[in-house]
C-alpha cells in the first residue's frame, strides 16, 4: 500500500512539470519582448534628439521639398520686387513727392543745371536751327560756356525714322511682287539718308538730344514730349525741364529771371495756360479720338500752351518713373496737362511765357 501511494505522488509531479515549463517560457519570451521594445523606443528617442540638436546647432544635412524649395524661391523674388519698390519710393520722397523730405538724406547731390531746354525739331528745318544758333543758343565754345556759367543746356530734339525703312523692308520681303513699287515709293524719302543729314550736323554742332527709339512724326509728337522729358530727368539734374518749338526765339535771361522766383515751389508747372474747344469731327486739323472724355462741353481742361513750358524737377522724375503708364492725347501740350492734372501741381499761369507777341518783359516770341 505505500509503495503504491509513493508512485502516484510522484506520477503527479511528473504532470505538472510541462506546464509549469511552458509558462515559463512564455512568461521570459514576453519579459523579452518588452526588454527589447523598450530598447528599440530608447534608440528611436536618441537617433530624434540627435537629429533636433544637429538642426538647432547647424550641423547635419536639413532635406525639404521641392514645393518648399519653390516656396524660397519666389520669398526671395518677392523680397527683391520689395527692395526695388522701396528704392523708388526714396527717390520719389527725395524729389518731392510727399510733404516731408526724409531727414537722413545726407548724402549731397551734384549740382547740376538750372534749366535744360528742349527745342523740338523735326527733319528738313535746319534753315530753323541755324536761325535759333545765330539768335539766342549759339554755339561751340559760346554755348559750352553758356553751359557752365548760367547754367542753361540748350538741346534740339529729334527722333529717328530708320524705324519705318525696318518696316517698310519686312513688308517688302513678305510681298515681293510689290517690292520695285514699294522702293519707288519709298525712296523719295529715305529715312535712313534724313538720319544721316542729323548725325552729320550734330557731329559739326553737337546740340542735338536724339531720342533713338522714337520715330519722328507729326503724329508722334505727345509721345516724344513725354519721352524728351523722361530722358532729359534721366541724363540732366536740373532744376528745371522745358519744351520749345523750333519757331520760337526765346529771352534766357529773362526766362532765368522769372525761374528764379519760383524757386521755392517744388512741383511746379509753368506757362502760358488755356483751354480750348475739342473737336470730334474726323478729318478736323484738331480732330481729338478721345473727345468724348472730355465730357458734353467739350472743352480741354487747363494746360500750358505748346510753345513753351516749363516742369520743376520734380514733375520731370515722375514723367520718368511713370512713363509707362503716363498716356498721351492728340496734342502734346493737352497730354502733358492731363499727367498733372490728378497730382499735387502747382499751376503758375505766366502771362510772359505766351509767345503771340514781343512785348517788354516777355520770354518768348514766335515767328
Amino acid at each position: 500500500m505505500q509503495s503504491r501511494g509513493s508512485n502516484a505522488r510522484f506520477a503527479g509531479v511528473g504532470v505538472r512539470s510541462p506546464i509549469s515549463s511552458l509558462m515559463l517560457a512564455m512568461f521570459a519570451t514576453m519579459a523579452s519582448l518588452y526588454v527589447a521594445g523598450r530598447l528599440w523606443q530608447d534608440a528611436q528617442n536618441r537617433v530624434y534628439l540627435t537629429k533636433e540638436l544637429d538642426r538647432i546647432t547647424g550641423q547635419g544635412h536639413s532635406a525639404i521639398s521641392v514645393t518648399d524649395t519653390l516656396k524660397i524661391i519666389e520669398c526671395r523674388e518677392q523680397r527683391k520686387k520689395l527692395s526695388a519698390l522701396e528704392m523708388e519710393l526714396a527717390a520719389a520722397r527725395q524729389e518731392g513727392f510727399v510733404s516731408k523730405q526724409s531727414s537722413d538724406m545726407k548724402k549731397t547731390p551734384e549740382k547740376g543745371p538750372v534749366i535744360v531746354i528742349g527745342i523740338f525739331t523735326s527733319f528738313g528745318r535746319k534753315n530753323d536751327r541755324d536761325a535759333i544758333r545765330k539768335a539766342w543758343m549759339s554755339t561751340g565754345a559760346a554755348l559750352k560756356r553758356m553751359e557752365e556759367e548760367k547754367g542753361i543746356v540748350p538741346r534740339f530734339v529729334i527722333g529717328r525714322r530708320y524705324f519705318l525703312i525696318v518696316i517698310a523692308s519686312f513688308i517688302v520681303s513678305i510681298y515681293s511682287l510689290v517690292s520695285y513699287t514699294c522702293t519707288s515709293i519709298c525712296s523719295a524719302n529715305r529715312g535712313d539718308s534724313l538720319d544721316r543729314s542729323i548725325d552729320s550736323e550734330n557731329s559739326q554742332t553737337n546740340d542735338f538730344f536724339i531720342l533713338e527709339n522714337h520715330v519722328e512724326a507729326p503724329e508722334e509728337l505727345p509721345k516724344k514730349t513725354k519721352l524728351f522729358f523722361a530722358h532729359a530727368a534721366d541724363s540732366w539734374t536740373a532744376d528745371y525741364y522745358a519744351k520749345v518749338n523750333d519757331n520760337v526765339f526765346v529771352n534766357l535771361d529773362s526766362l532765368r529771371n522769372a525761374l528764379a522766383s519760383y524757386v521755392s515751389v517744388p512741383r511746379a508747372y509753368i506757362g502760358c495756360m488755356k483751354s480750348g474747344e475739342v473737336f470730334s469731327e474726323q478729318g478736323h486739323k484738331w480732330y481729338e479720338p478721345d473727345w468724348w472724355k472730355f465730357g458734353d462741353g467739350k472743352t480741354y481742361f487747363r494746360h500750358a500752351s505748346t510753345e513753351l513750358f516749363v516742369i520743376s524737377q520734380a514733375l520731370a522724375r515722375y514723367i520718368s518713373i511713370n512713363r509707362a503708364l503716363l498716356r498721351t492725347y492728340a496734342h502734346d501740350d493737352v497730354s502733358v496737362g492731363s499727367w498733372f492734372i490728378g497730382a499735387d501741381v502747382k499751376y503758375i499761369d505766366d502771362r510772359k511765357f505766351c509767345c503771340s507777341s514781343w512785348s517788354t518783359g516777355a520770354i518768348c516770341s514766335g515767328v
